[in-house]
């Protein structure tokens, strides 16, 4: 079969939430009320984007980009902030084909740079994106400014 990557629809929210919860259980997060706004907002590709890999039909993964403003950048700069492949398409290099697809749009789009965090829980994946040409730089510091469960300042 033919693997398929394209940019998410309307129709892909339903699959998109599965796969996210299933992120969420990896790395801890909590899944929003707020999805649904946010899932529509990435659709228009103006503060990122939603791409999905299909094959036969069925979504098998996703990655989600946002776009962001940096003086330093003189521009854009793009985030990779999802990358979920589904347990049973492991091993059919679709994080691979999407991480790739993502590059090359922030590039077409005049991004300056490409940047990604790896948590703990994904600190694992470090080689995969280093065949992508991902280098460590620094460390990531943050601070929580609402309750992701109930979306009320904290």
């Amino acid at each position: 079969m033919t693997i398929n990557i394209r940019n998410a629809g309307s129709e892909d929210k339903a699959a998109c939430v599965g796969l996210l919860k299933a992120l969420s259980g990896a790395t801890g997060s909590n899944i929003t009320l707020t999805i649904n706004d946010v899932f529509e907002r990435l659709l228009d590709k103006n503060r990122g984007e939603i791409l999905v890999a299909e094959e036969a039909g069925v979504l098998l993964g996703m990655a989600t980009v946002s776009y962001n403003l940096a003086l330093r950048y003189g521009g854009e700069y793009c985030q990779l902030e999802e990358l979920i492949v589904s347990e049973r398409a492991r091993g059919k290099n679709l994080g691979g084909l999407l991480v790739q697809r993502t590059v090359d749009t922030a590039r077409a789009r005049g991004c300056a740079e490409y940047g990604l965090y790896l948590v703990e829980s994904t600190e694992h994946n470090r080689g995969f994106y280093e065949k992508y040409g991902f280098i460590a730089v620094g460390t990531e510091m943050r601070q929580k400014l609402r309750d992701s469960a109930t979306g009320e300042p904290t």
